[in-house]
């Protein structure tokens, strides 16, 4: 079976064509409706990573690049939202904790939508959350700067570092409470429609049978530090999506250099050792995001002055790029682009 022909594919190309797309403008001025999320839910999409036996699909992991690409080229918003329940459902597949058993499921099979708050451990060793014992259970306190999804998750995974230095996850409502305060939602230059806020902690209490991961920070971090290495499909989604809007006769070369990059990034990301090819990594990381620029740019040129209305797709898909210039970004990431972006050579292709 090929890629494009996986039911998992073709049920997220039904529901970019049918849905996401013809309403992506509108999204983007409105924000993320919980029609589209009811959608996401009902599609399968969020069980792709998780386990057959509780209701997943164990999808190859083509099959979960192709289908991110495909959202994130109908409908980024809708697609950032959704692809924060990623993280939650591979850290429970990945446990054996009591908590695996009363989310994974639910998660899963659609029934639940998990935001994440954990991207602030990247920025150790400042520590934005702390976390300290509690008497059957532990106390968050801290801000988390970014969290998506607000309204929209039914829970979040939420990290902090305890006083051992250890990195520690947990499940909580997605909702205001004692010790847990949202902030009005951000206004961006793109993906306001996300429902991004911040949390404010105050000694929010969380009990042990919520926590999902628990471990020395220094592995947590080493872990985690290949993931934001690798080019994200959705480069290659808004890119795709911004050479539909390109006259054929310009469109034809870049939609070449885009599917070689996009090949060289995939057979990095498939590679058995995450921790090798890093240089390699994070140079097609940083080719990809200048072939997105440039793709963009070119749908902008293409549409003209029509292209700064706020309902003209072609905007909404470079300030999109934007977003995704930073989305996941650790100080190795930036290096590694700013050095590619202040090369001689530098020229955009």
């Amino acid at each position: 079976m090929t890629i494009a022909a996986h039911p998992l594919v073709a049920r997220a190309r039904e529901l970019a064509d049918g849905l996401l797309s013809p309403a992506a403008e509108r999204v983007d001025q409105e924000g993320v409706p919980p029609s589209h999320i009811e959608a996401v839910k009902r599609s399968g999409l969020l069980g792709l990573n998780a386990p057959v036996a509780y209701g997943g699909s164990a999808a190859p992991a083509a099959v979960v690049r192709e289908t991110a690409e495909i959202l994130a080229g109908a409908c980024c918003s809708t697609w950032f939202v959704q692809t924060q329940h990623q993280t939650p459902v591979l850290t429970l597949a990945g446990t054996d904790l009591p908590v695996r058993e009363r989310l994974l499921g639910p998660l899963a099979r659609g029934e639940l939508l998990s935001g994440v708050a954990y991207a602030h451990l990247r920025s150790y060793p400042r520590v934005p959350v702390r976390v300290r014992r509690d008497a059957g259970g532990w106390l968050f306190s801290g801000t988390v700067p970014w969290f998506t999804g607000w309204g929209l998750n039914d829970v979040l995974l939420l990290a902090g570092v305890t006083e051992d230095d250890e990195a520690l996850f947990a499940f909580v409502e997605a909702r205001e409470q004692p010790g847990l305060r949202p902030s009005e939602p951000m206004r961006l230059a793109a993906l306001t429609a996300s429902r991004t806020v911040s949390l404010d902690l105050d000694g929010l209490r969380v009990p042990e049978e919520a926590v999902a991961l628990r471990m020395p920070f220094a592995r947590w971090a080493a872990a985690d530090r290949p993931k934001t290495r690798n080019a994200n499909p959705a480069v290659f989604g808004i890119a795709e999506a911004a050479l539909a809007l390109v006259a054929e006769e310009y469109a034809a070369v870049l939609r070449g250099r885009l599917a070689e990059i996009r090949r060289r990034a995939y057979a990095l990301a498939d590679h058995p050792v995450p921790d090798e090819h890093v240089a390699e990594r994070l140079a097609v990381r940083t080719e990809a995001f200048t072939l997105m620029r440039a793709v963009t740019t070119a749908a902008v040129v293409t549409g003209g002055g029509r292209a700064m209305s706020l309902d003209h797709r072609a905007q909404r898909l470079a300030r999109e790029g934007l977003f995704l210039l930073v989305q996941g970004q650790t100080s190795e990431s930036r290096a590694a682009h700013l050095t590619g972006l202040a090369e001689p050579h530098h020229s955009g292709r």
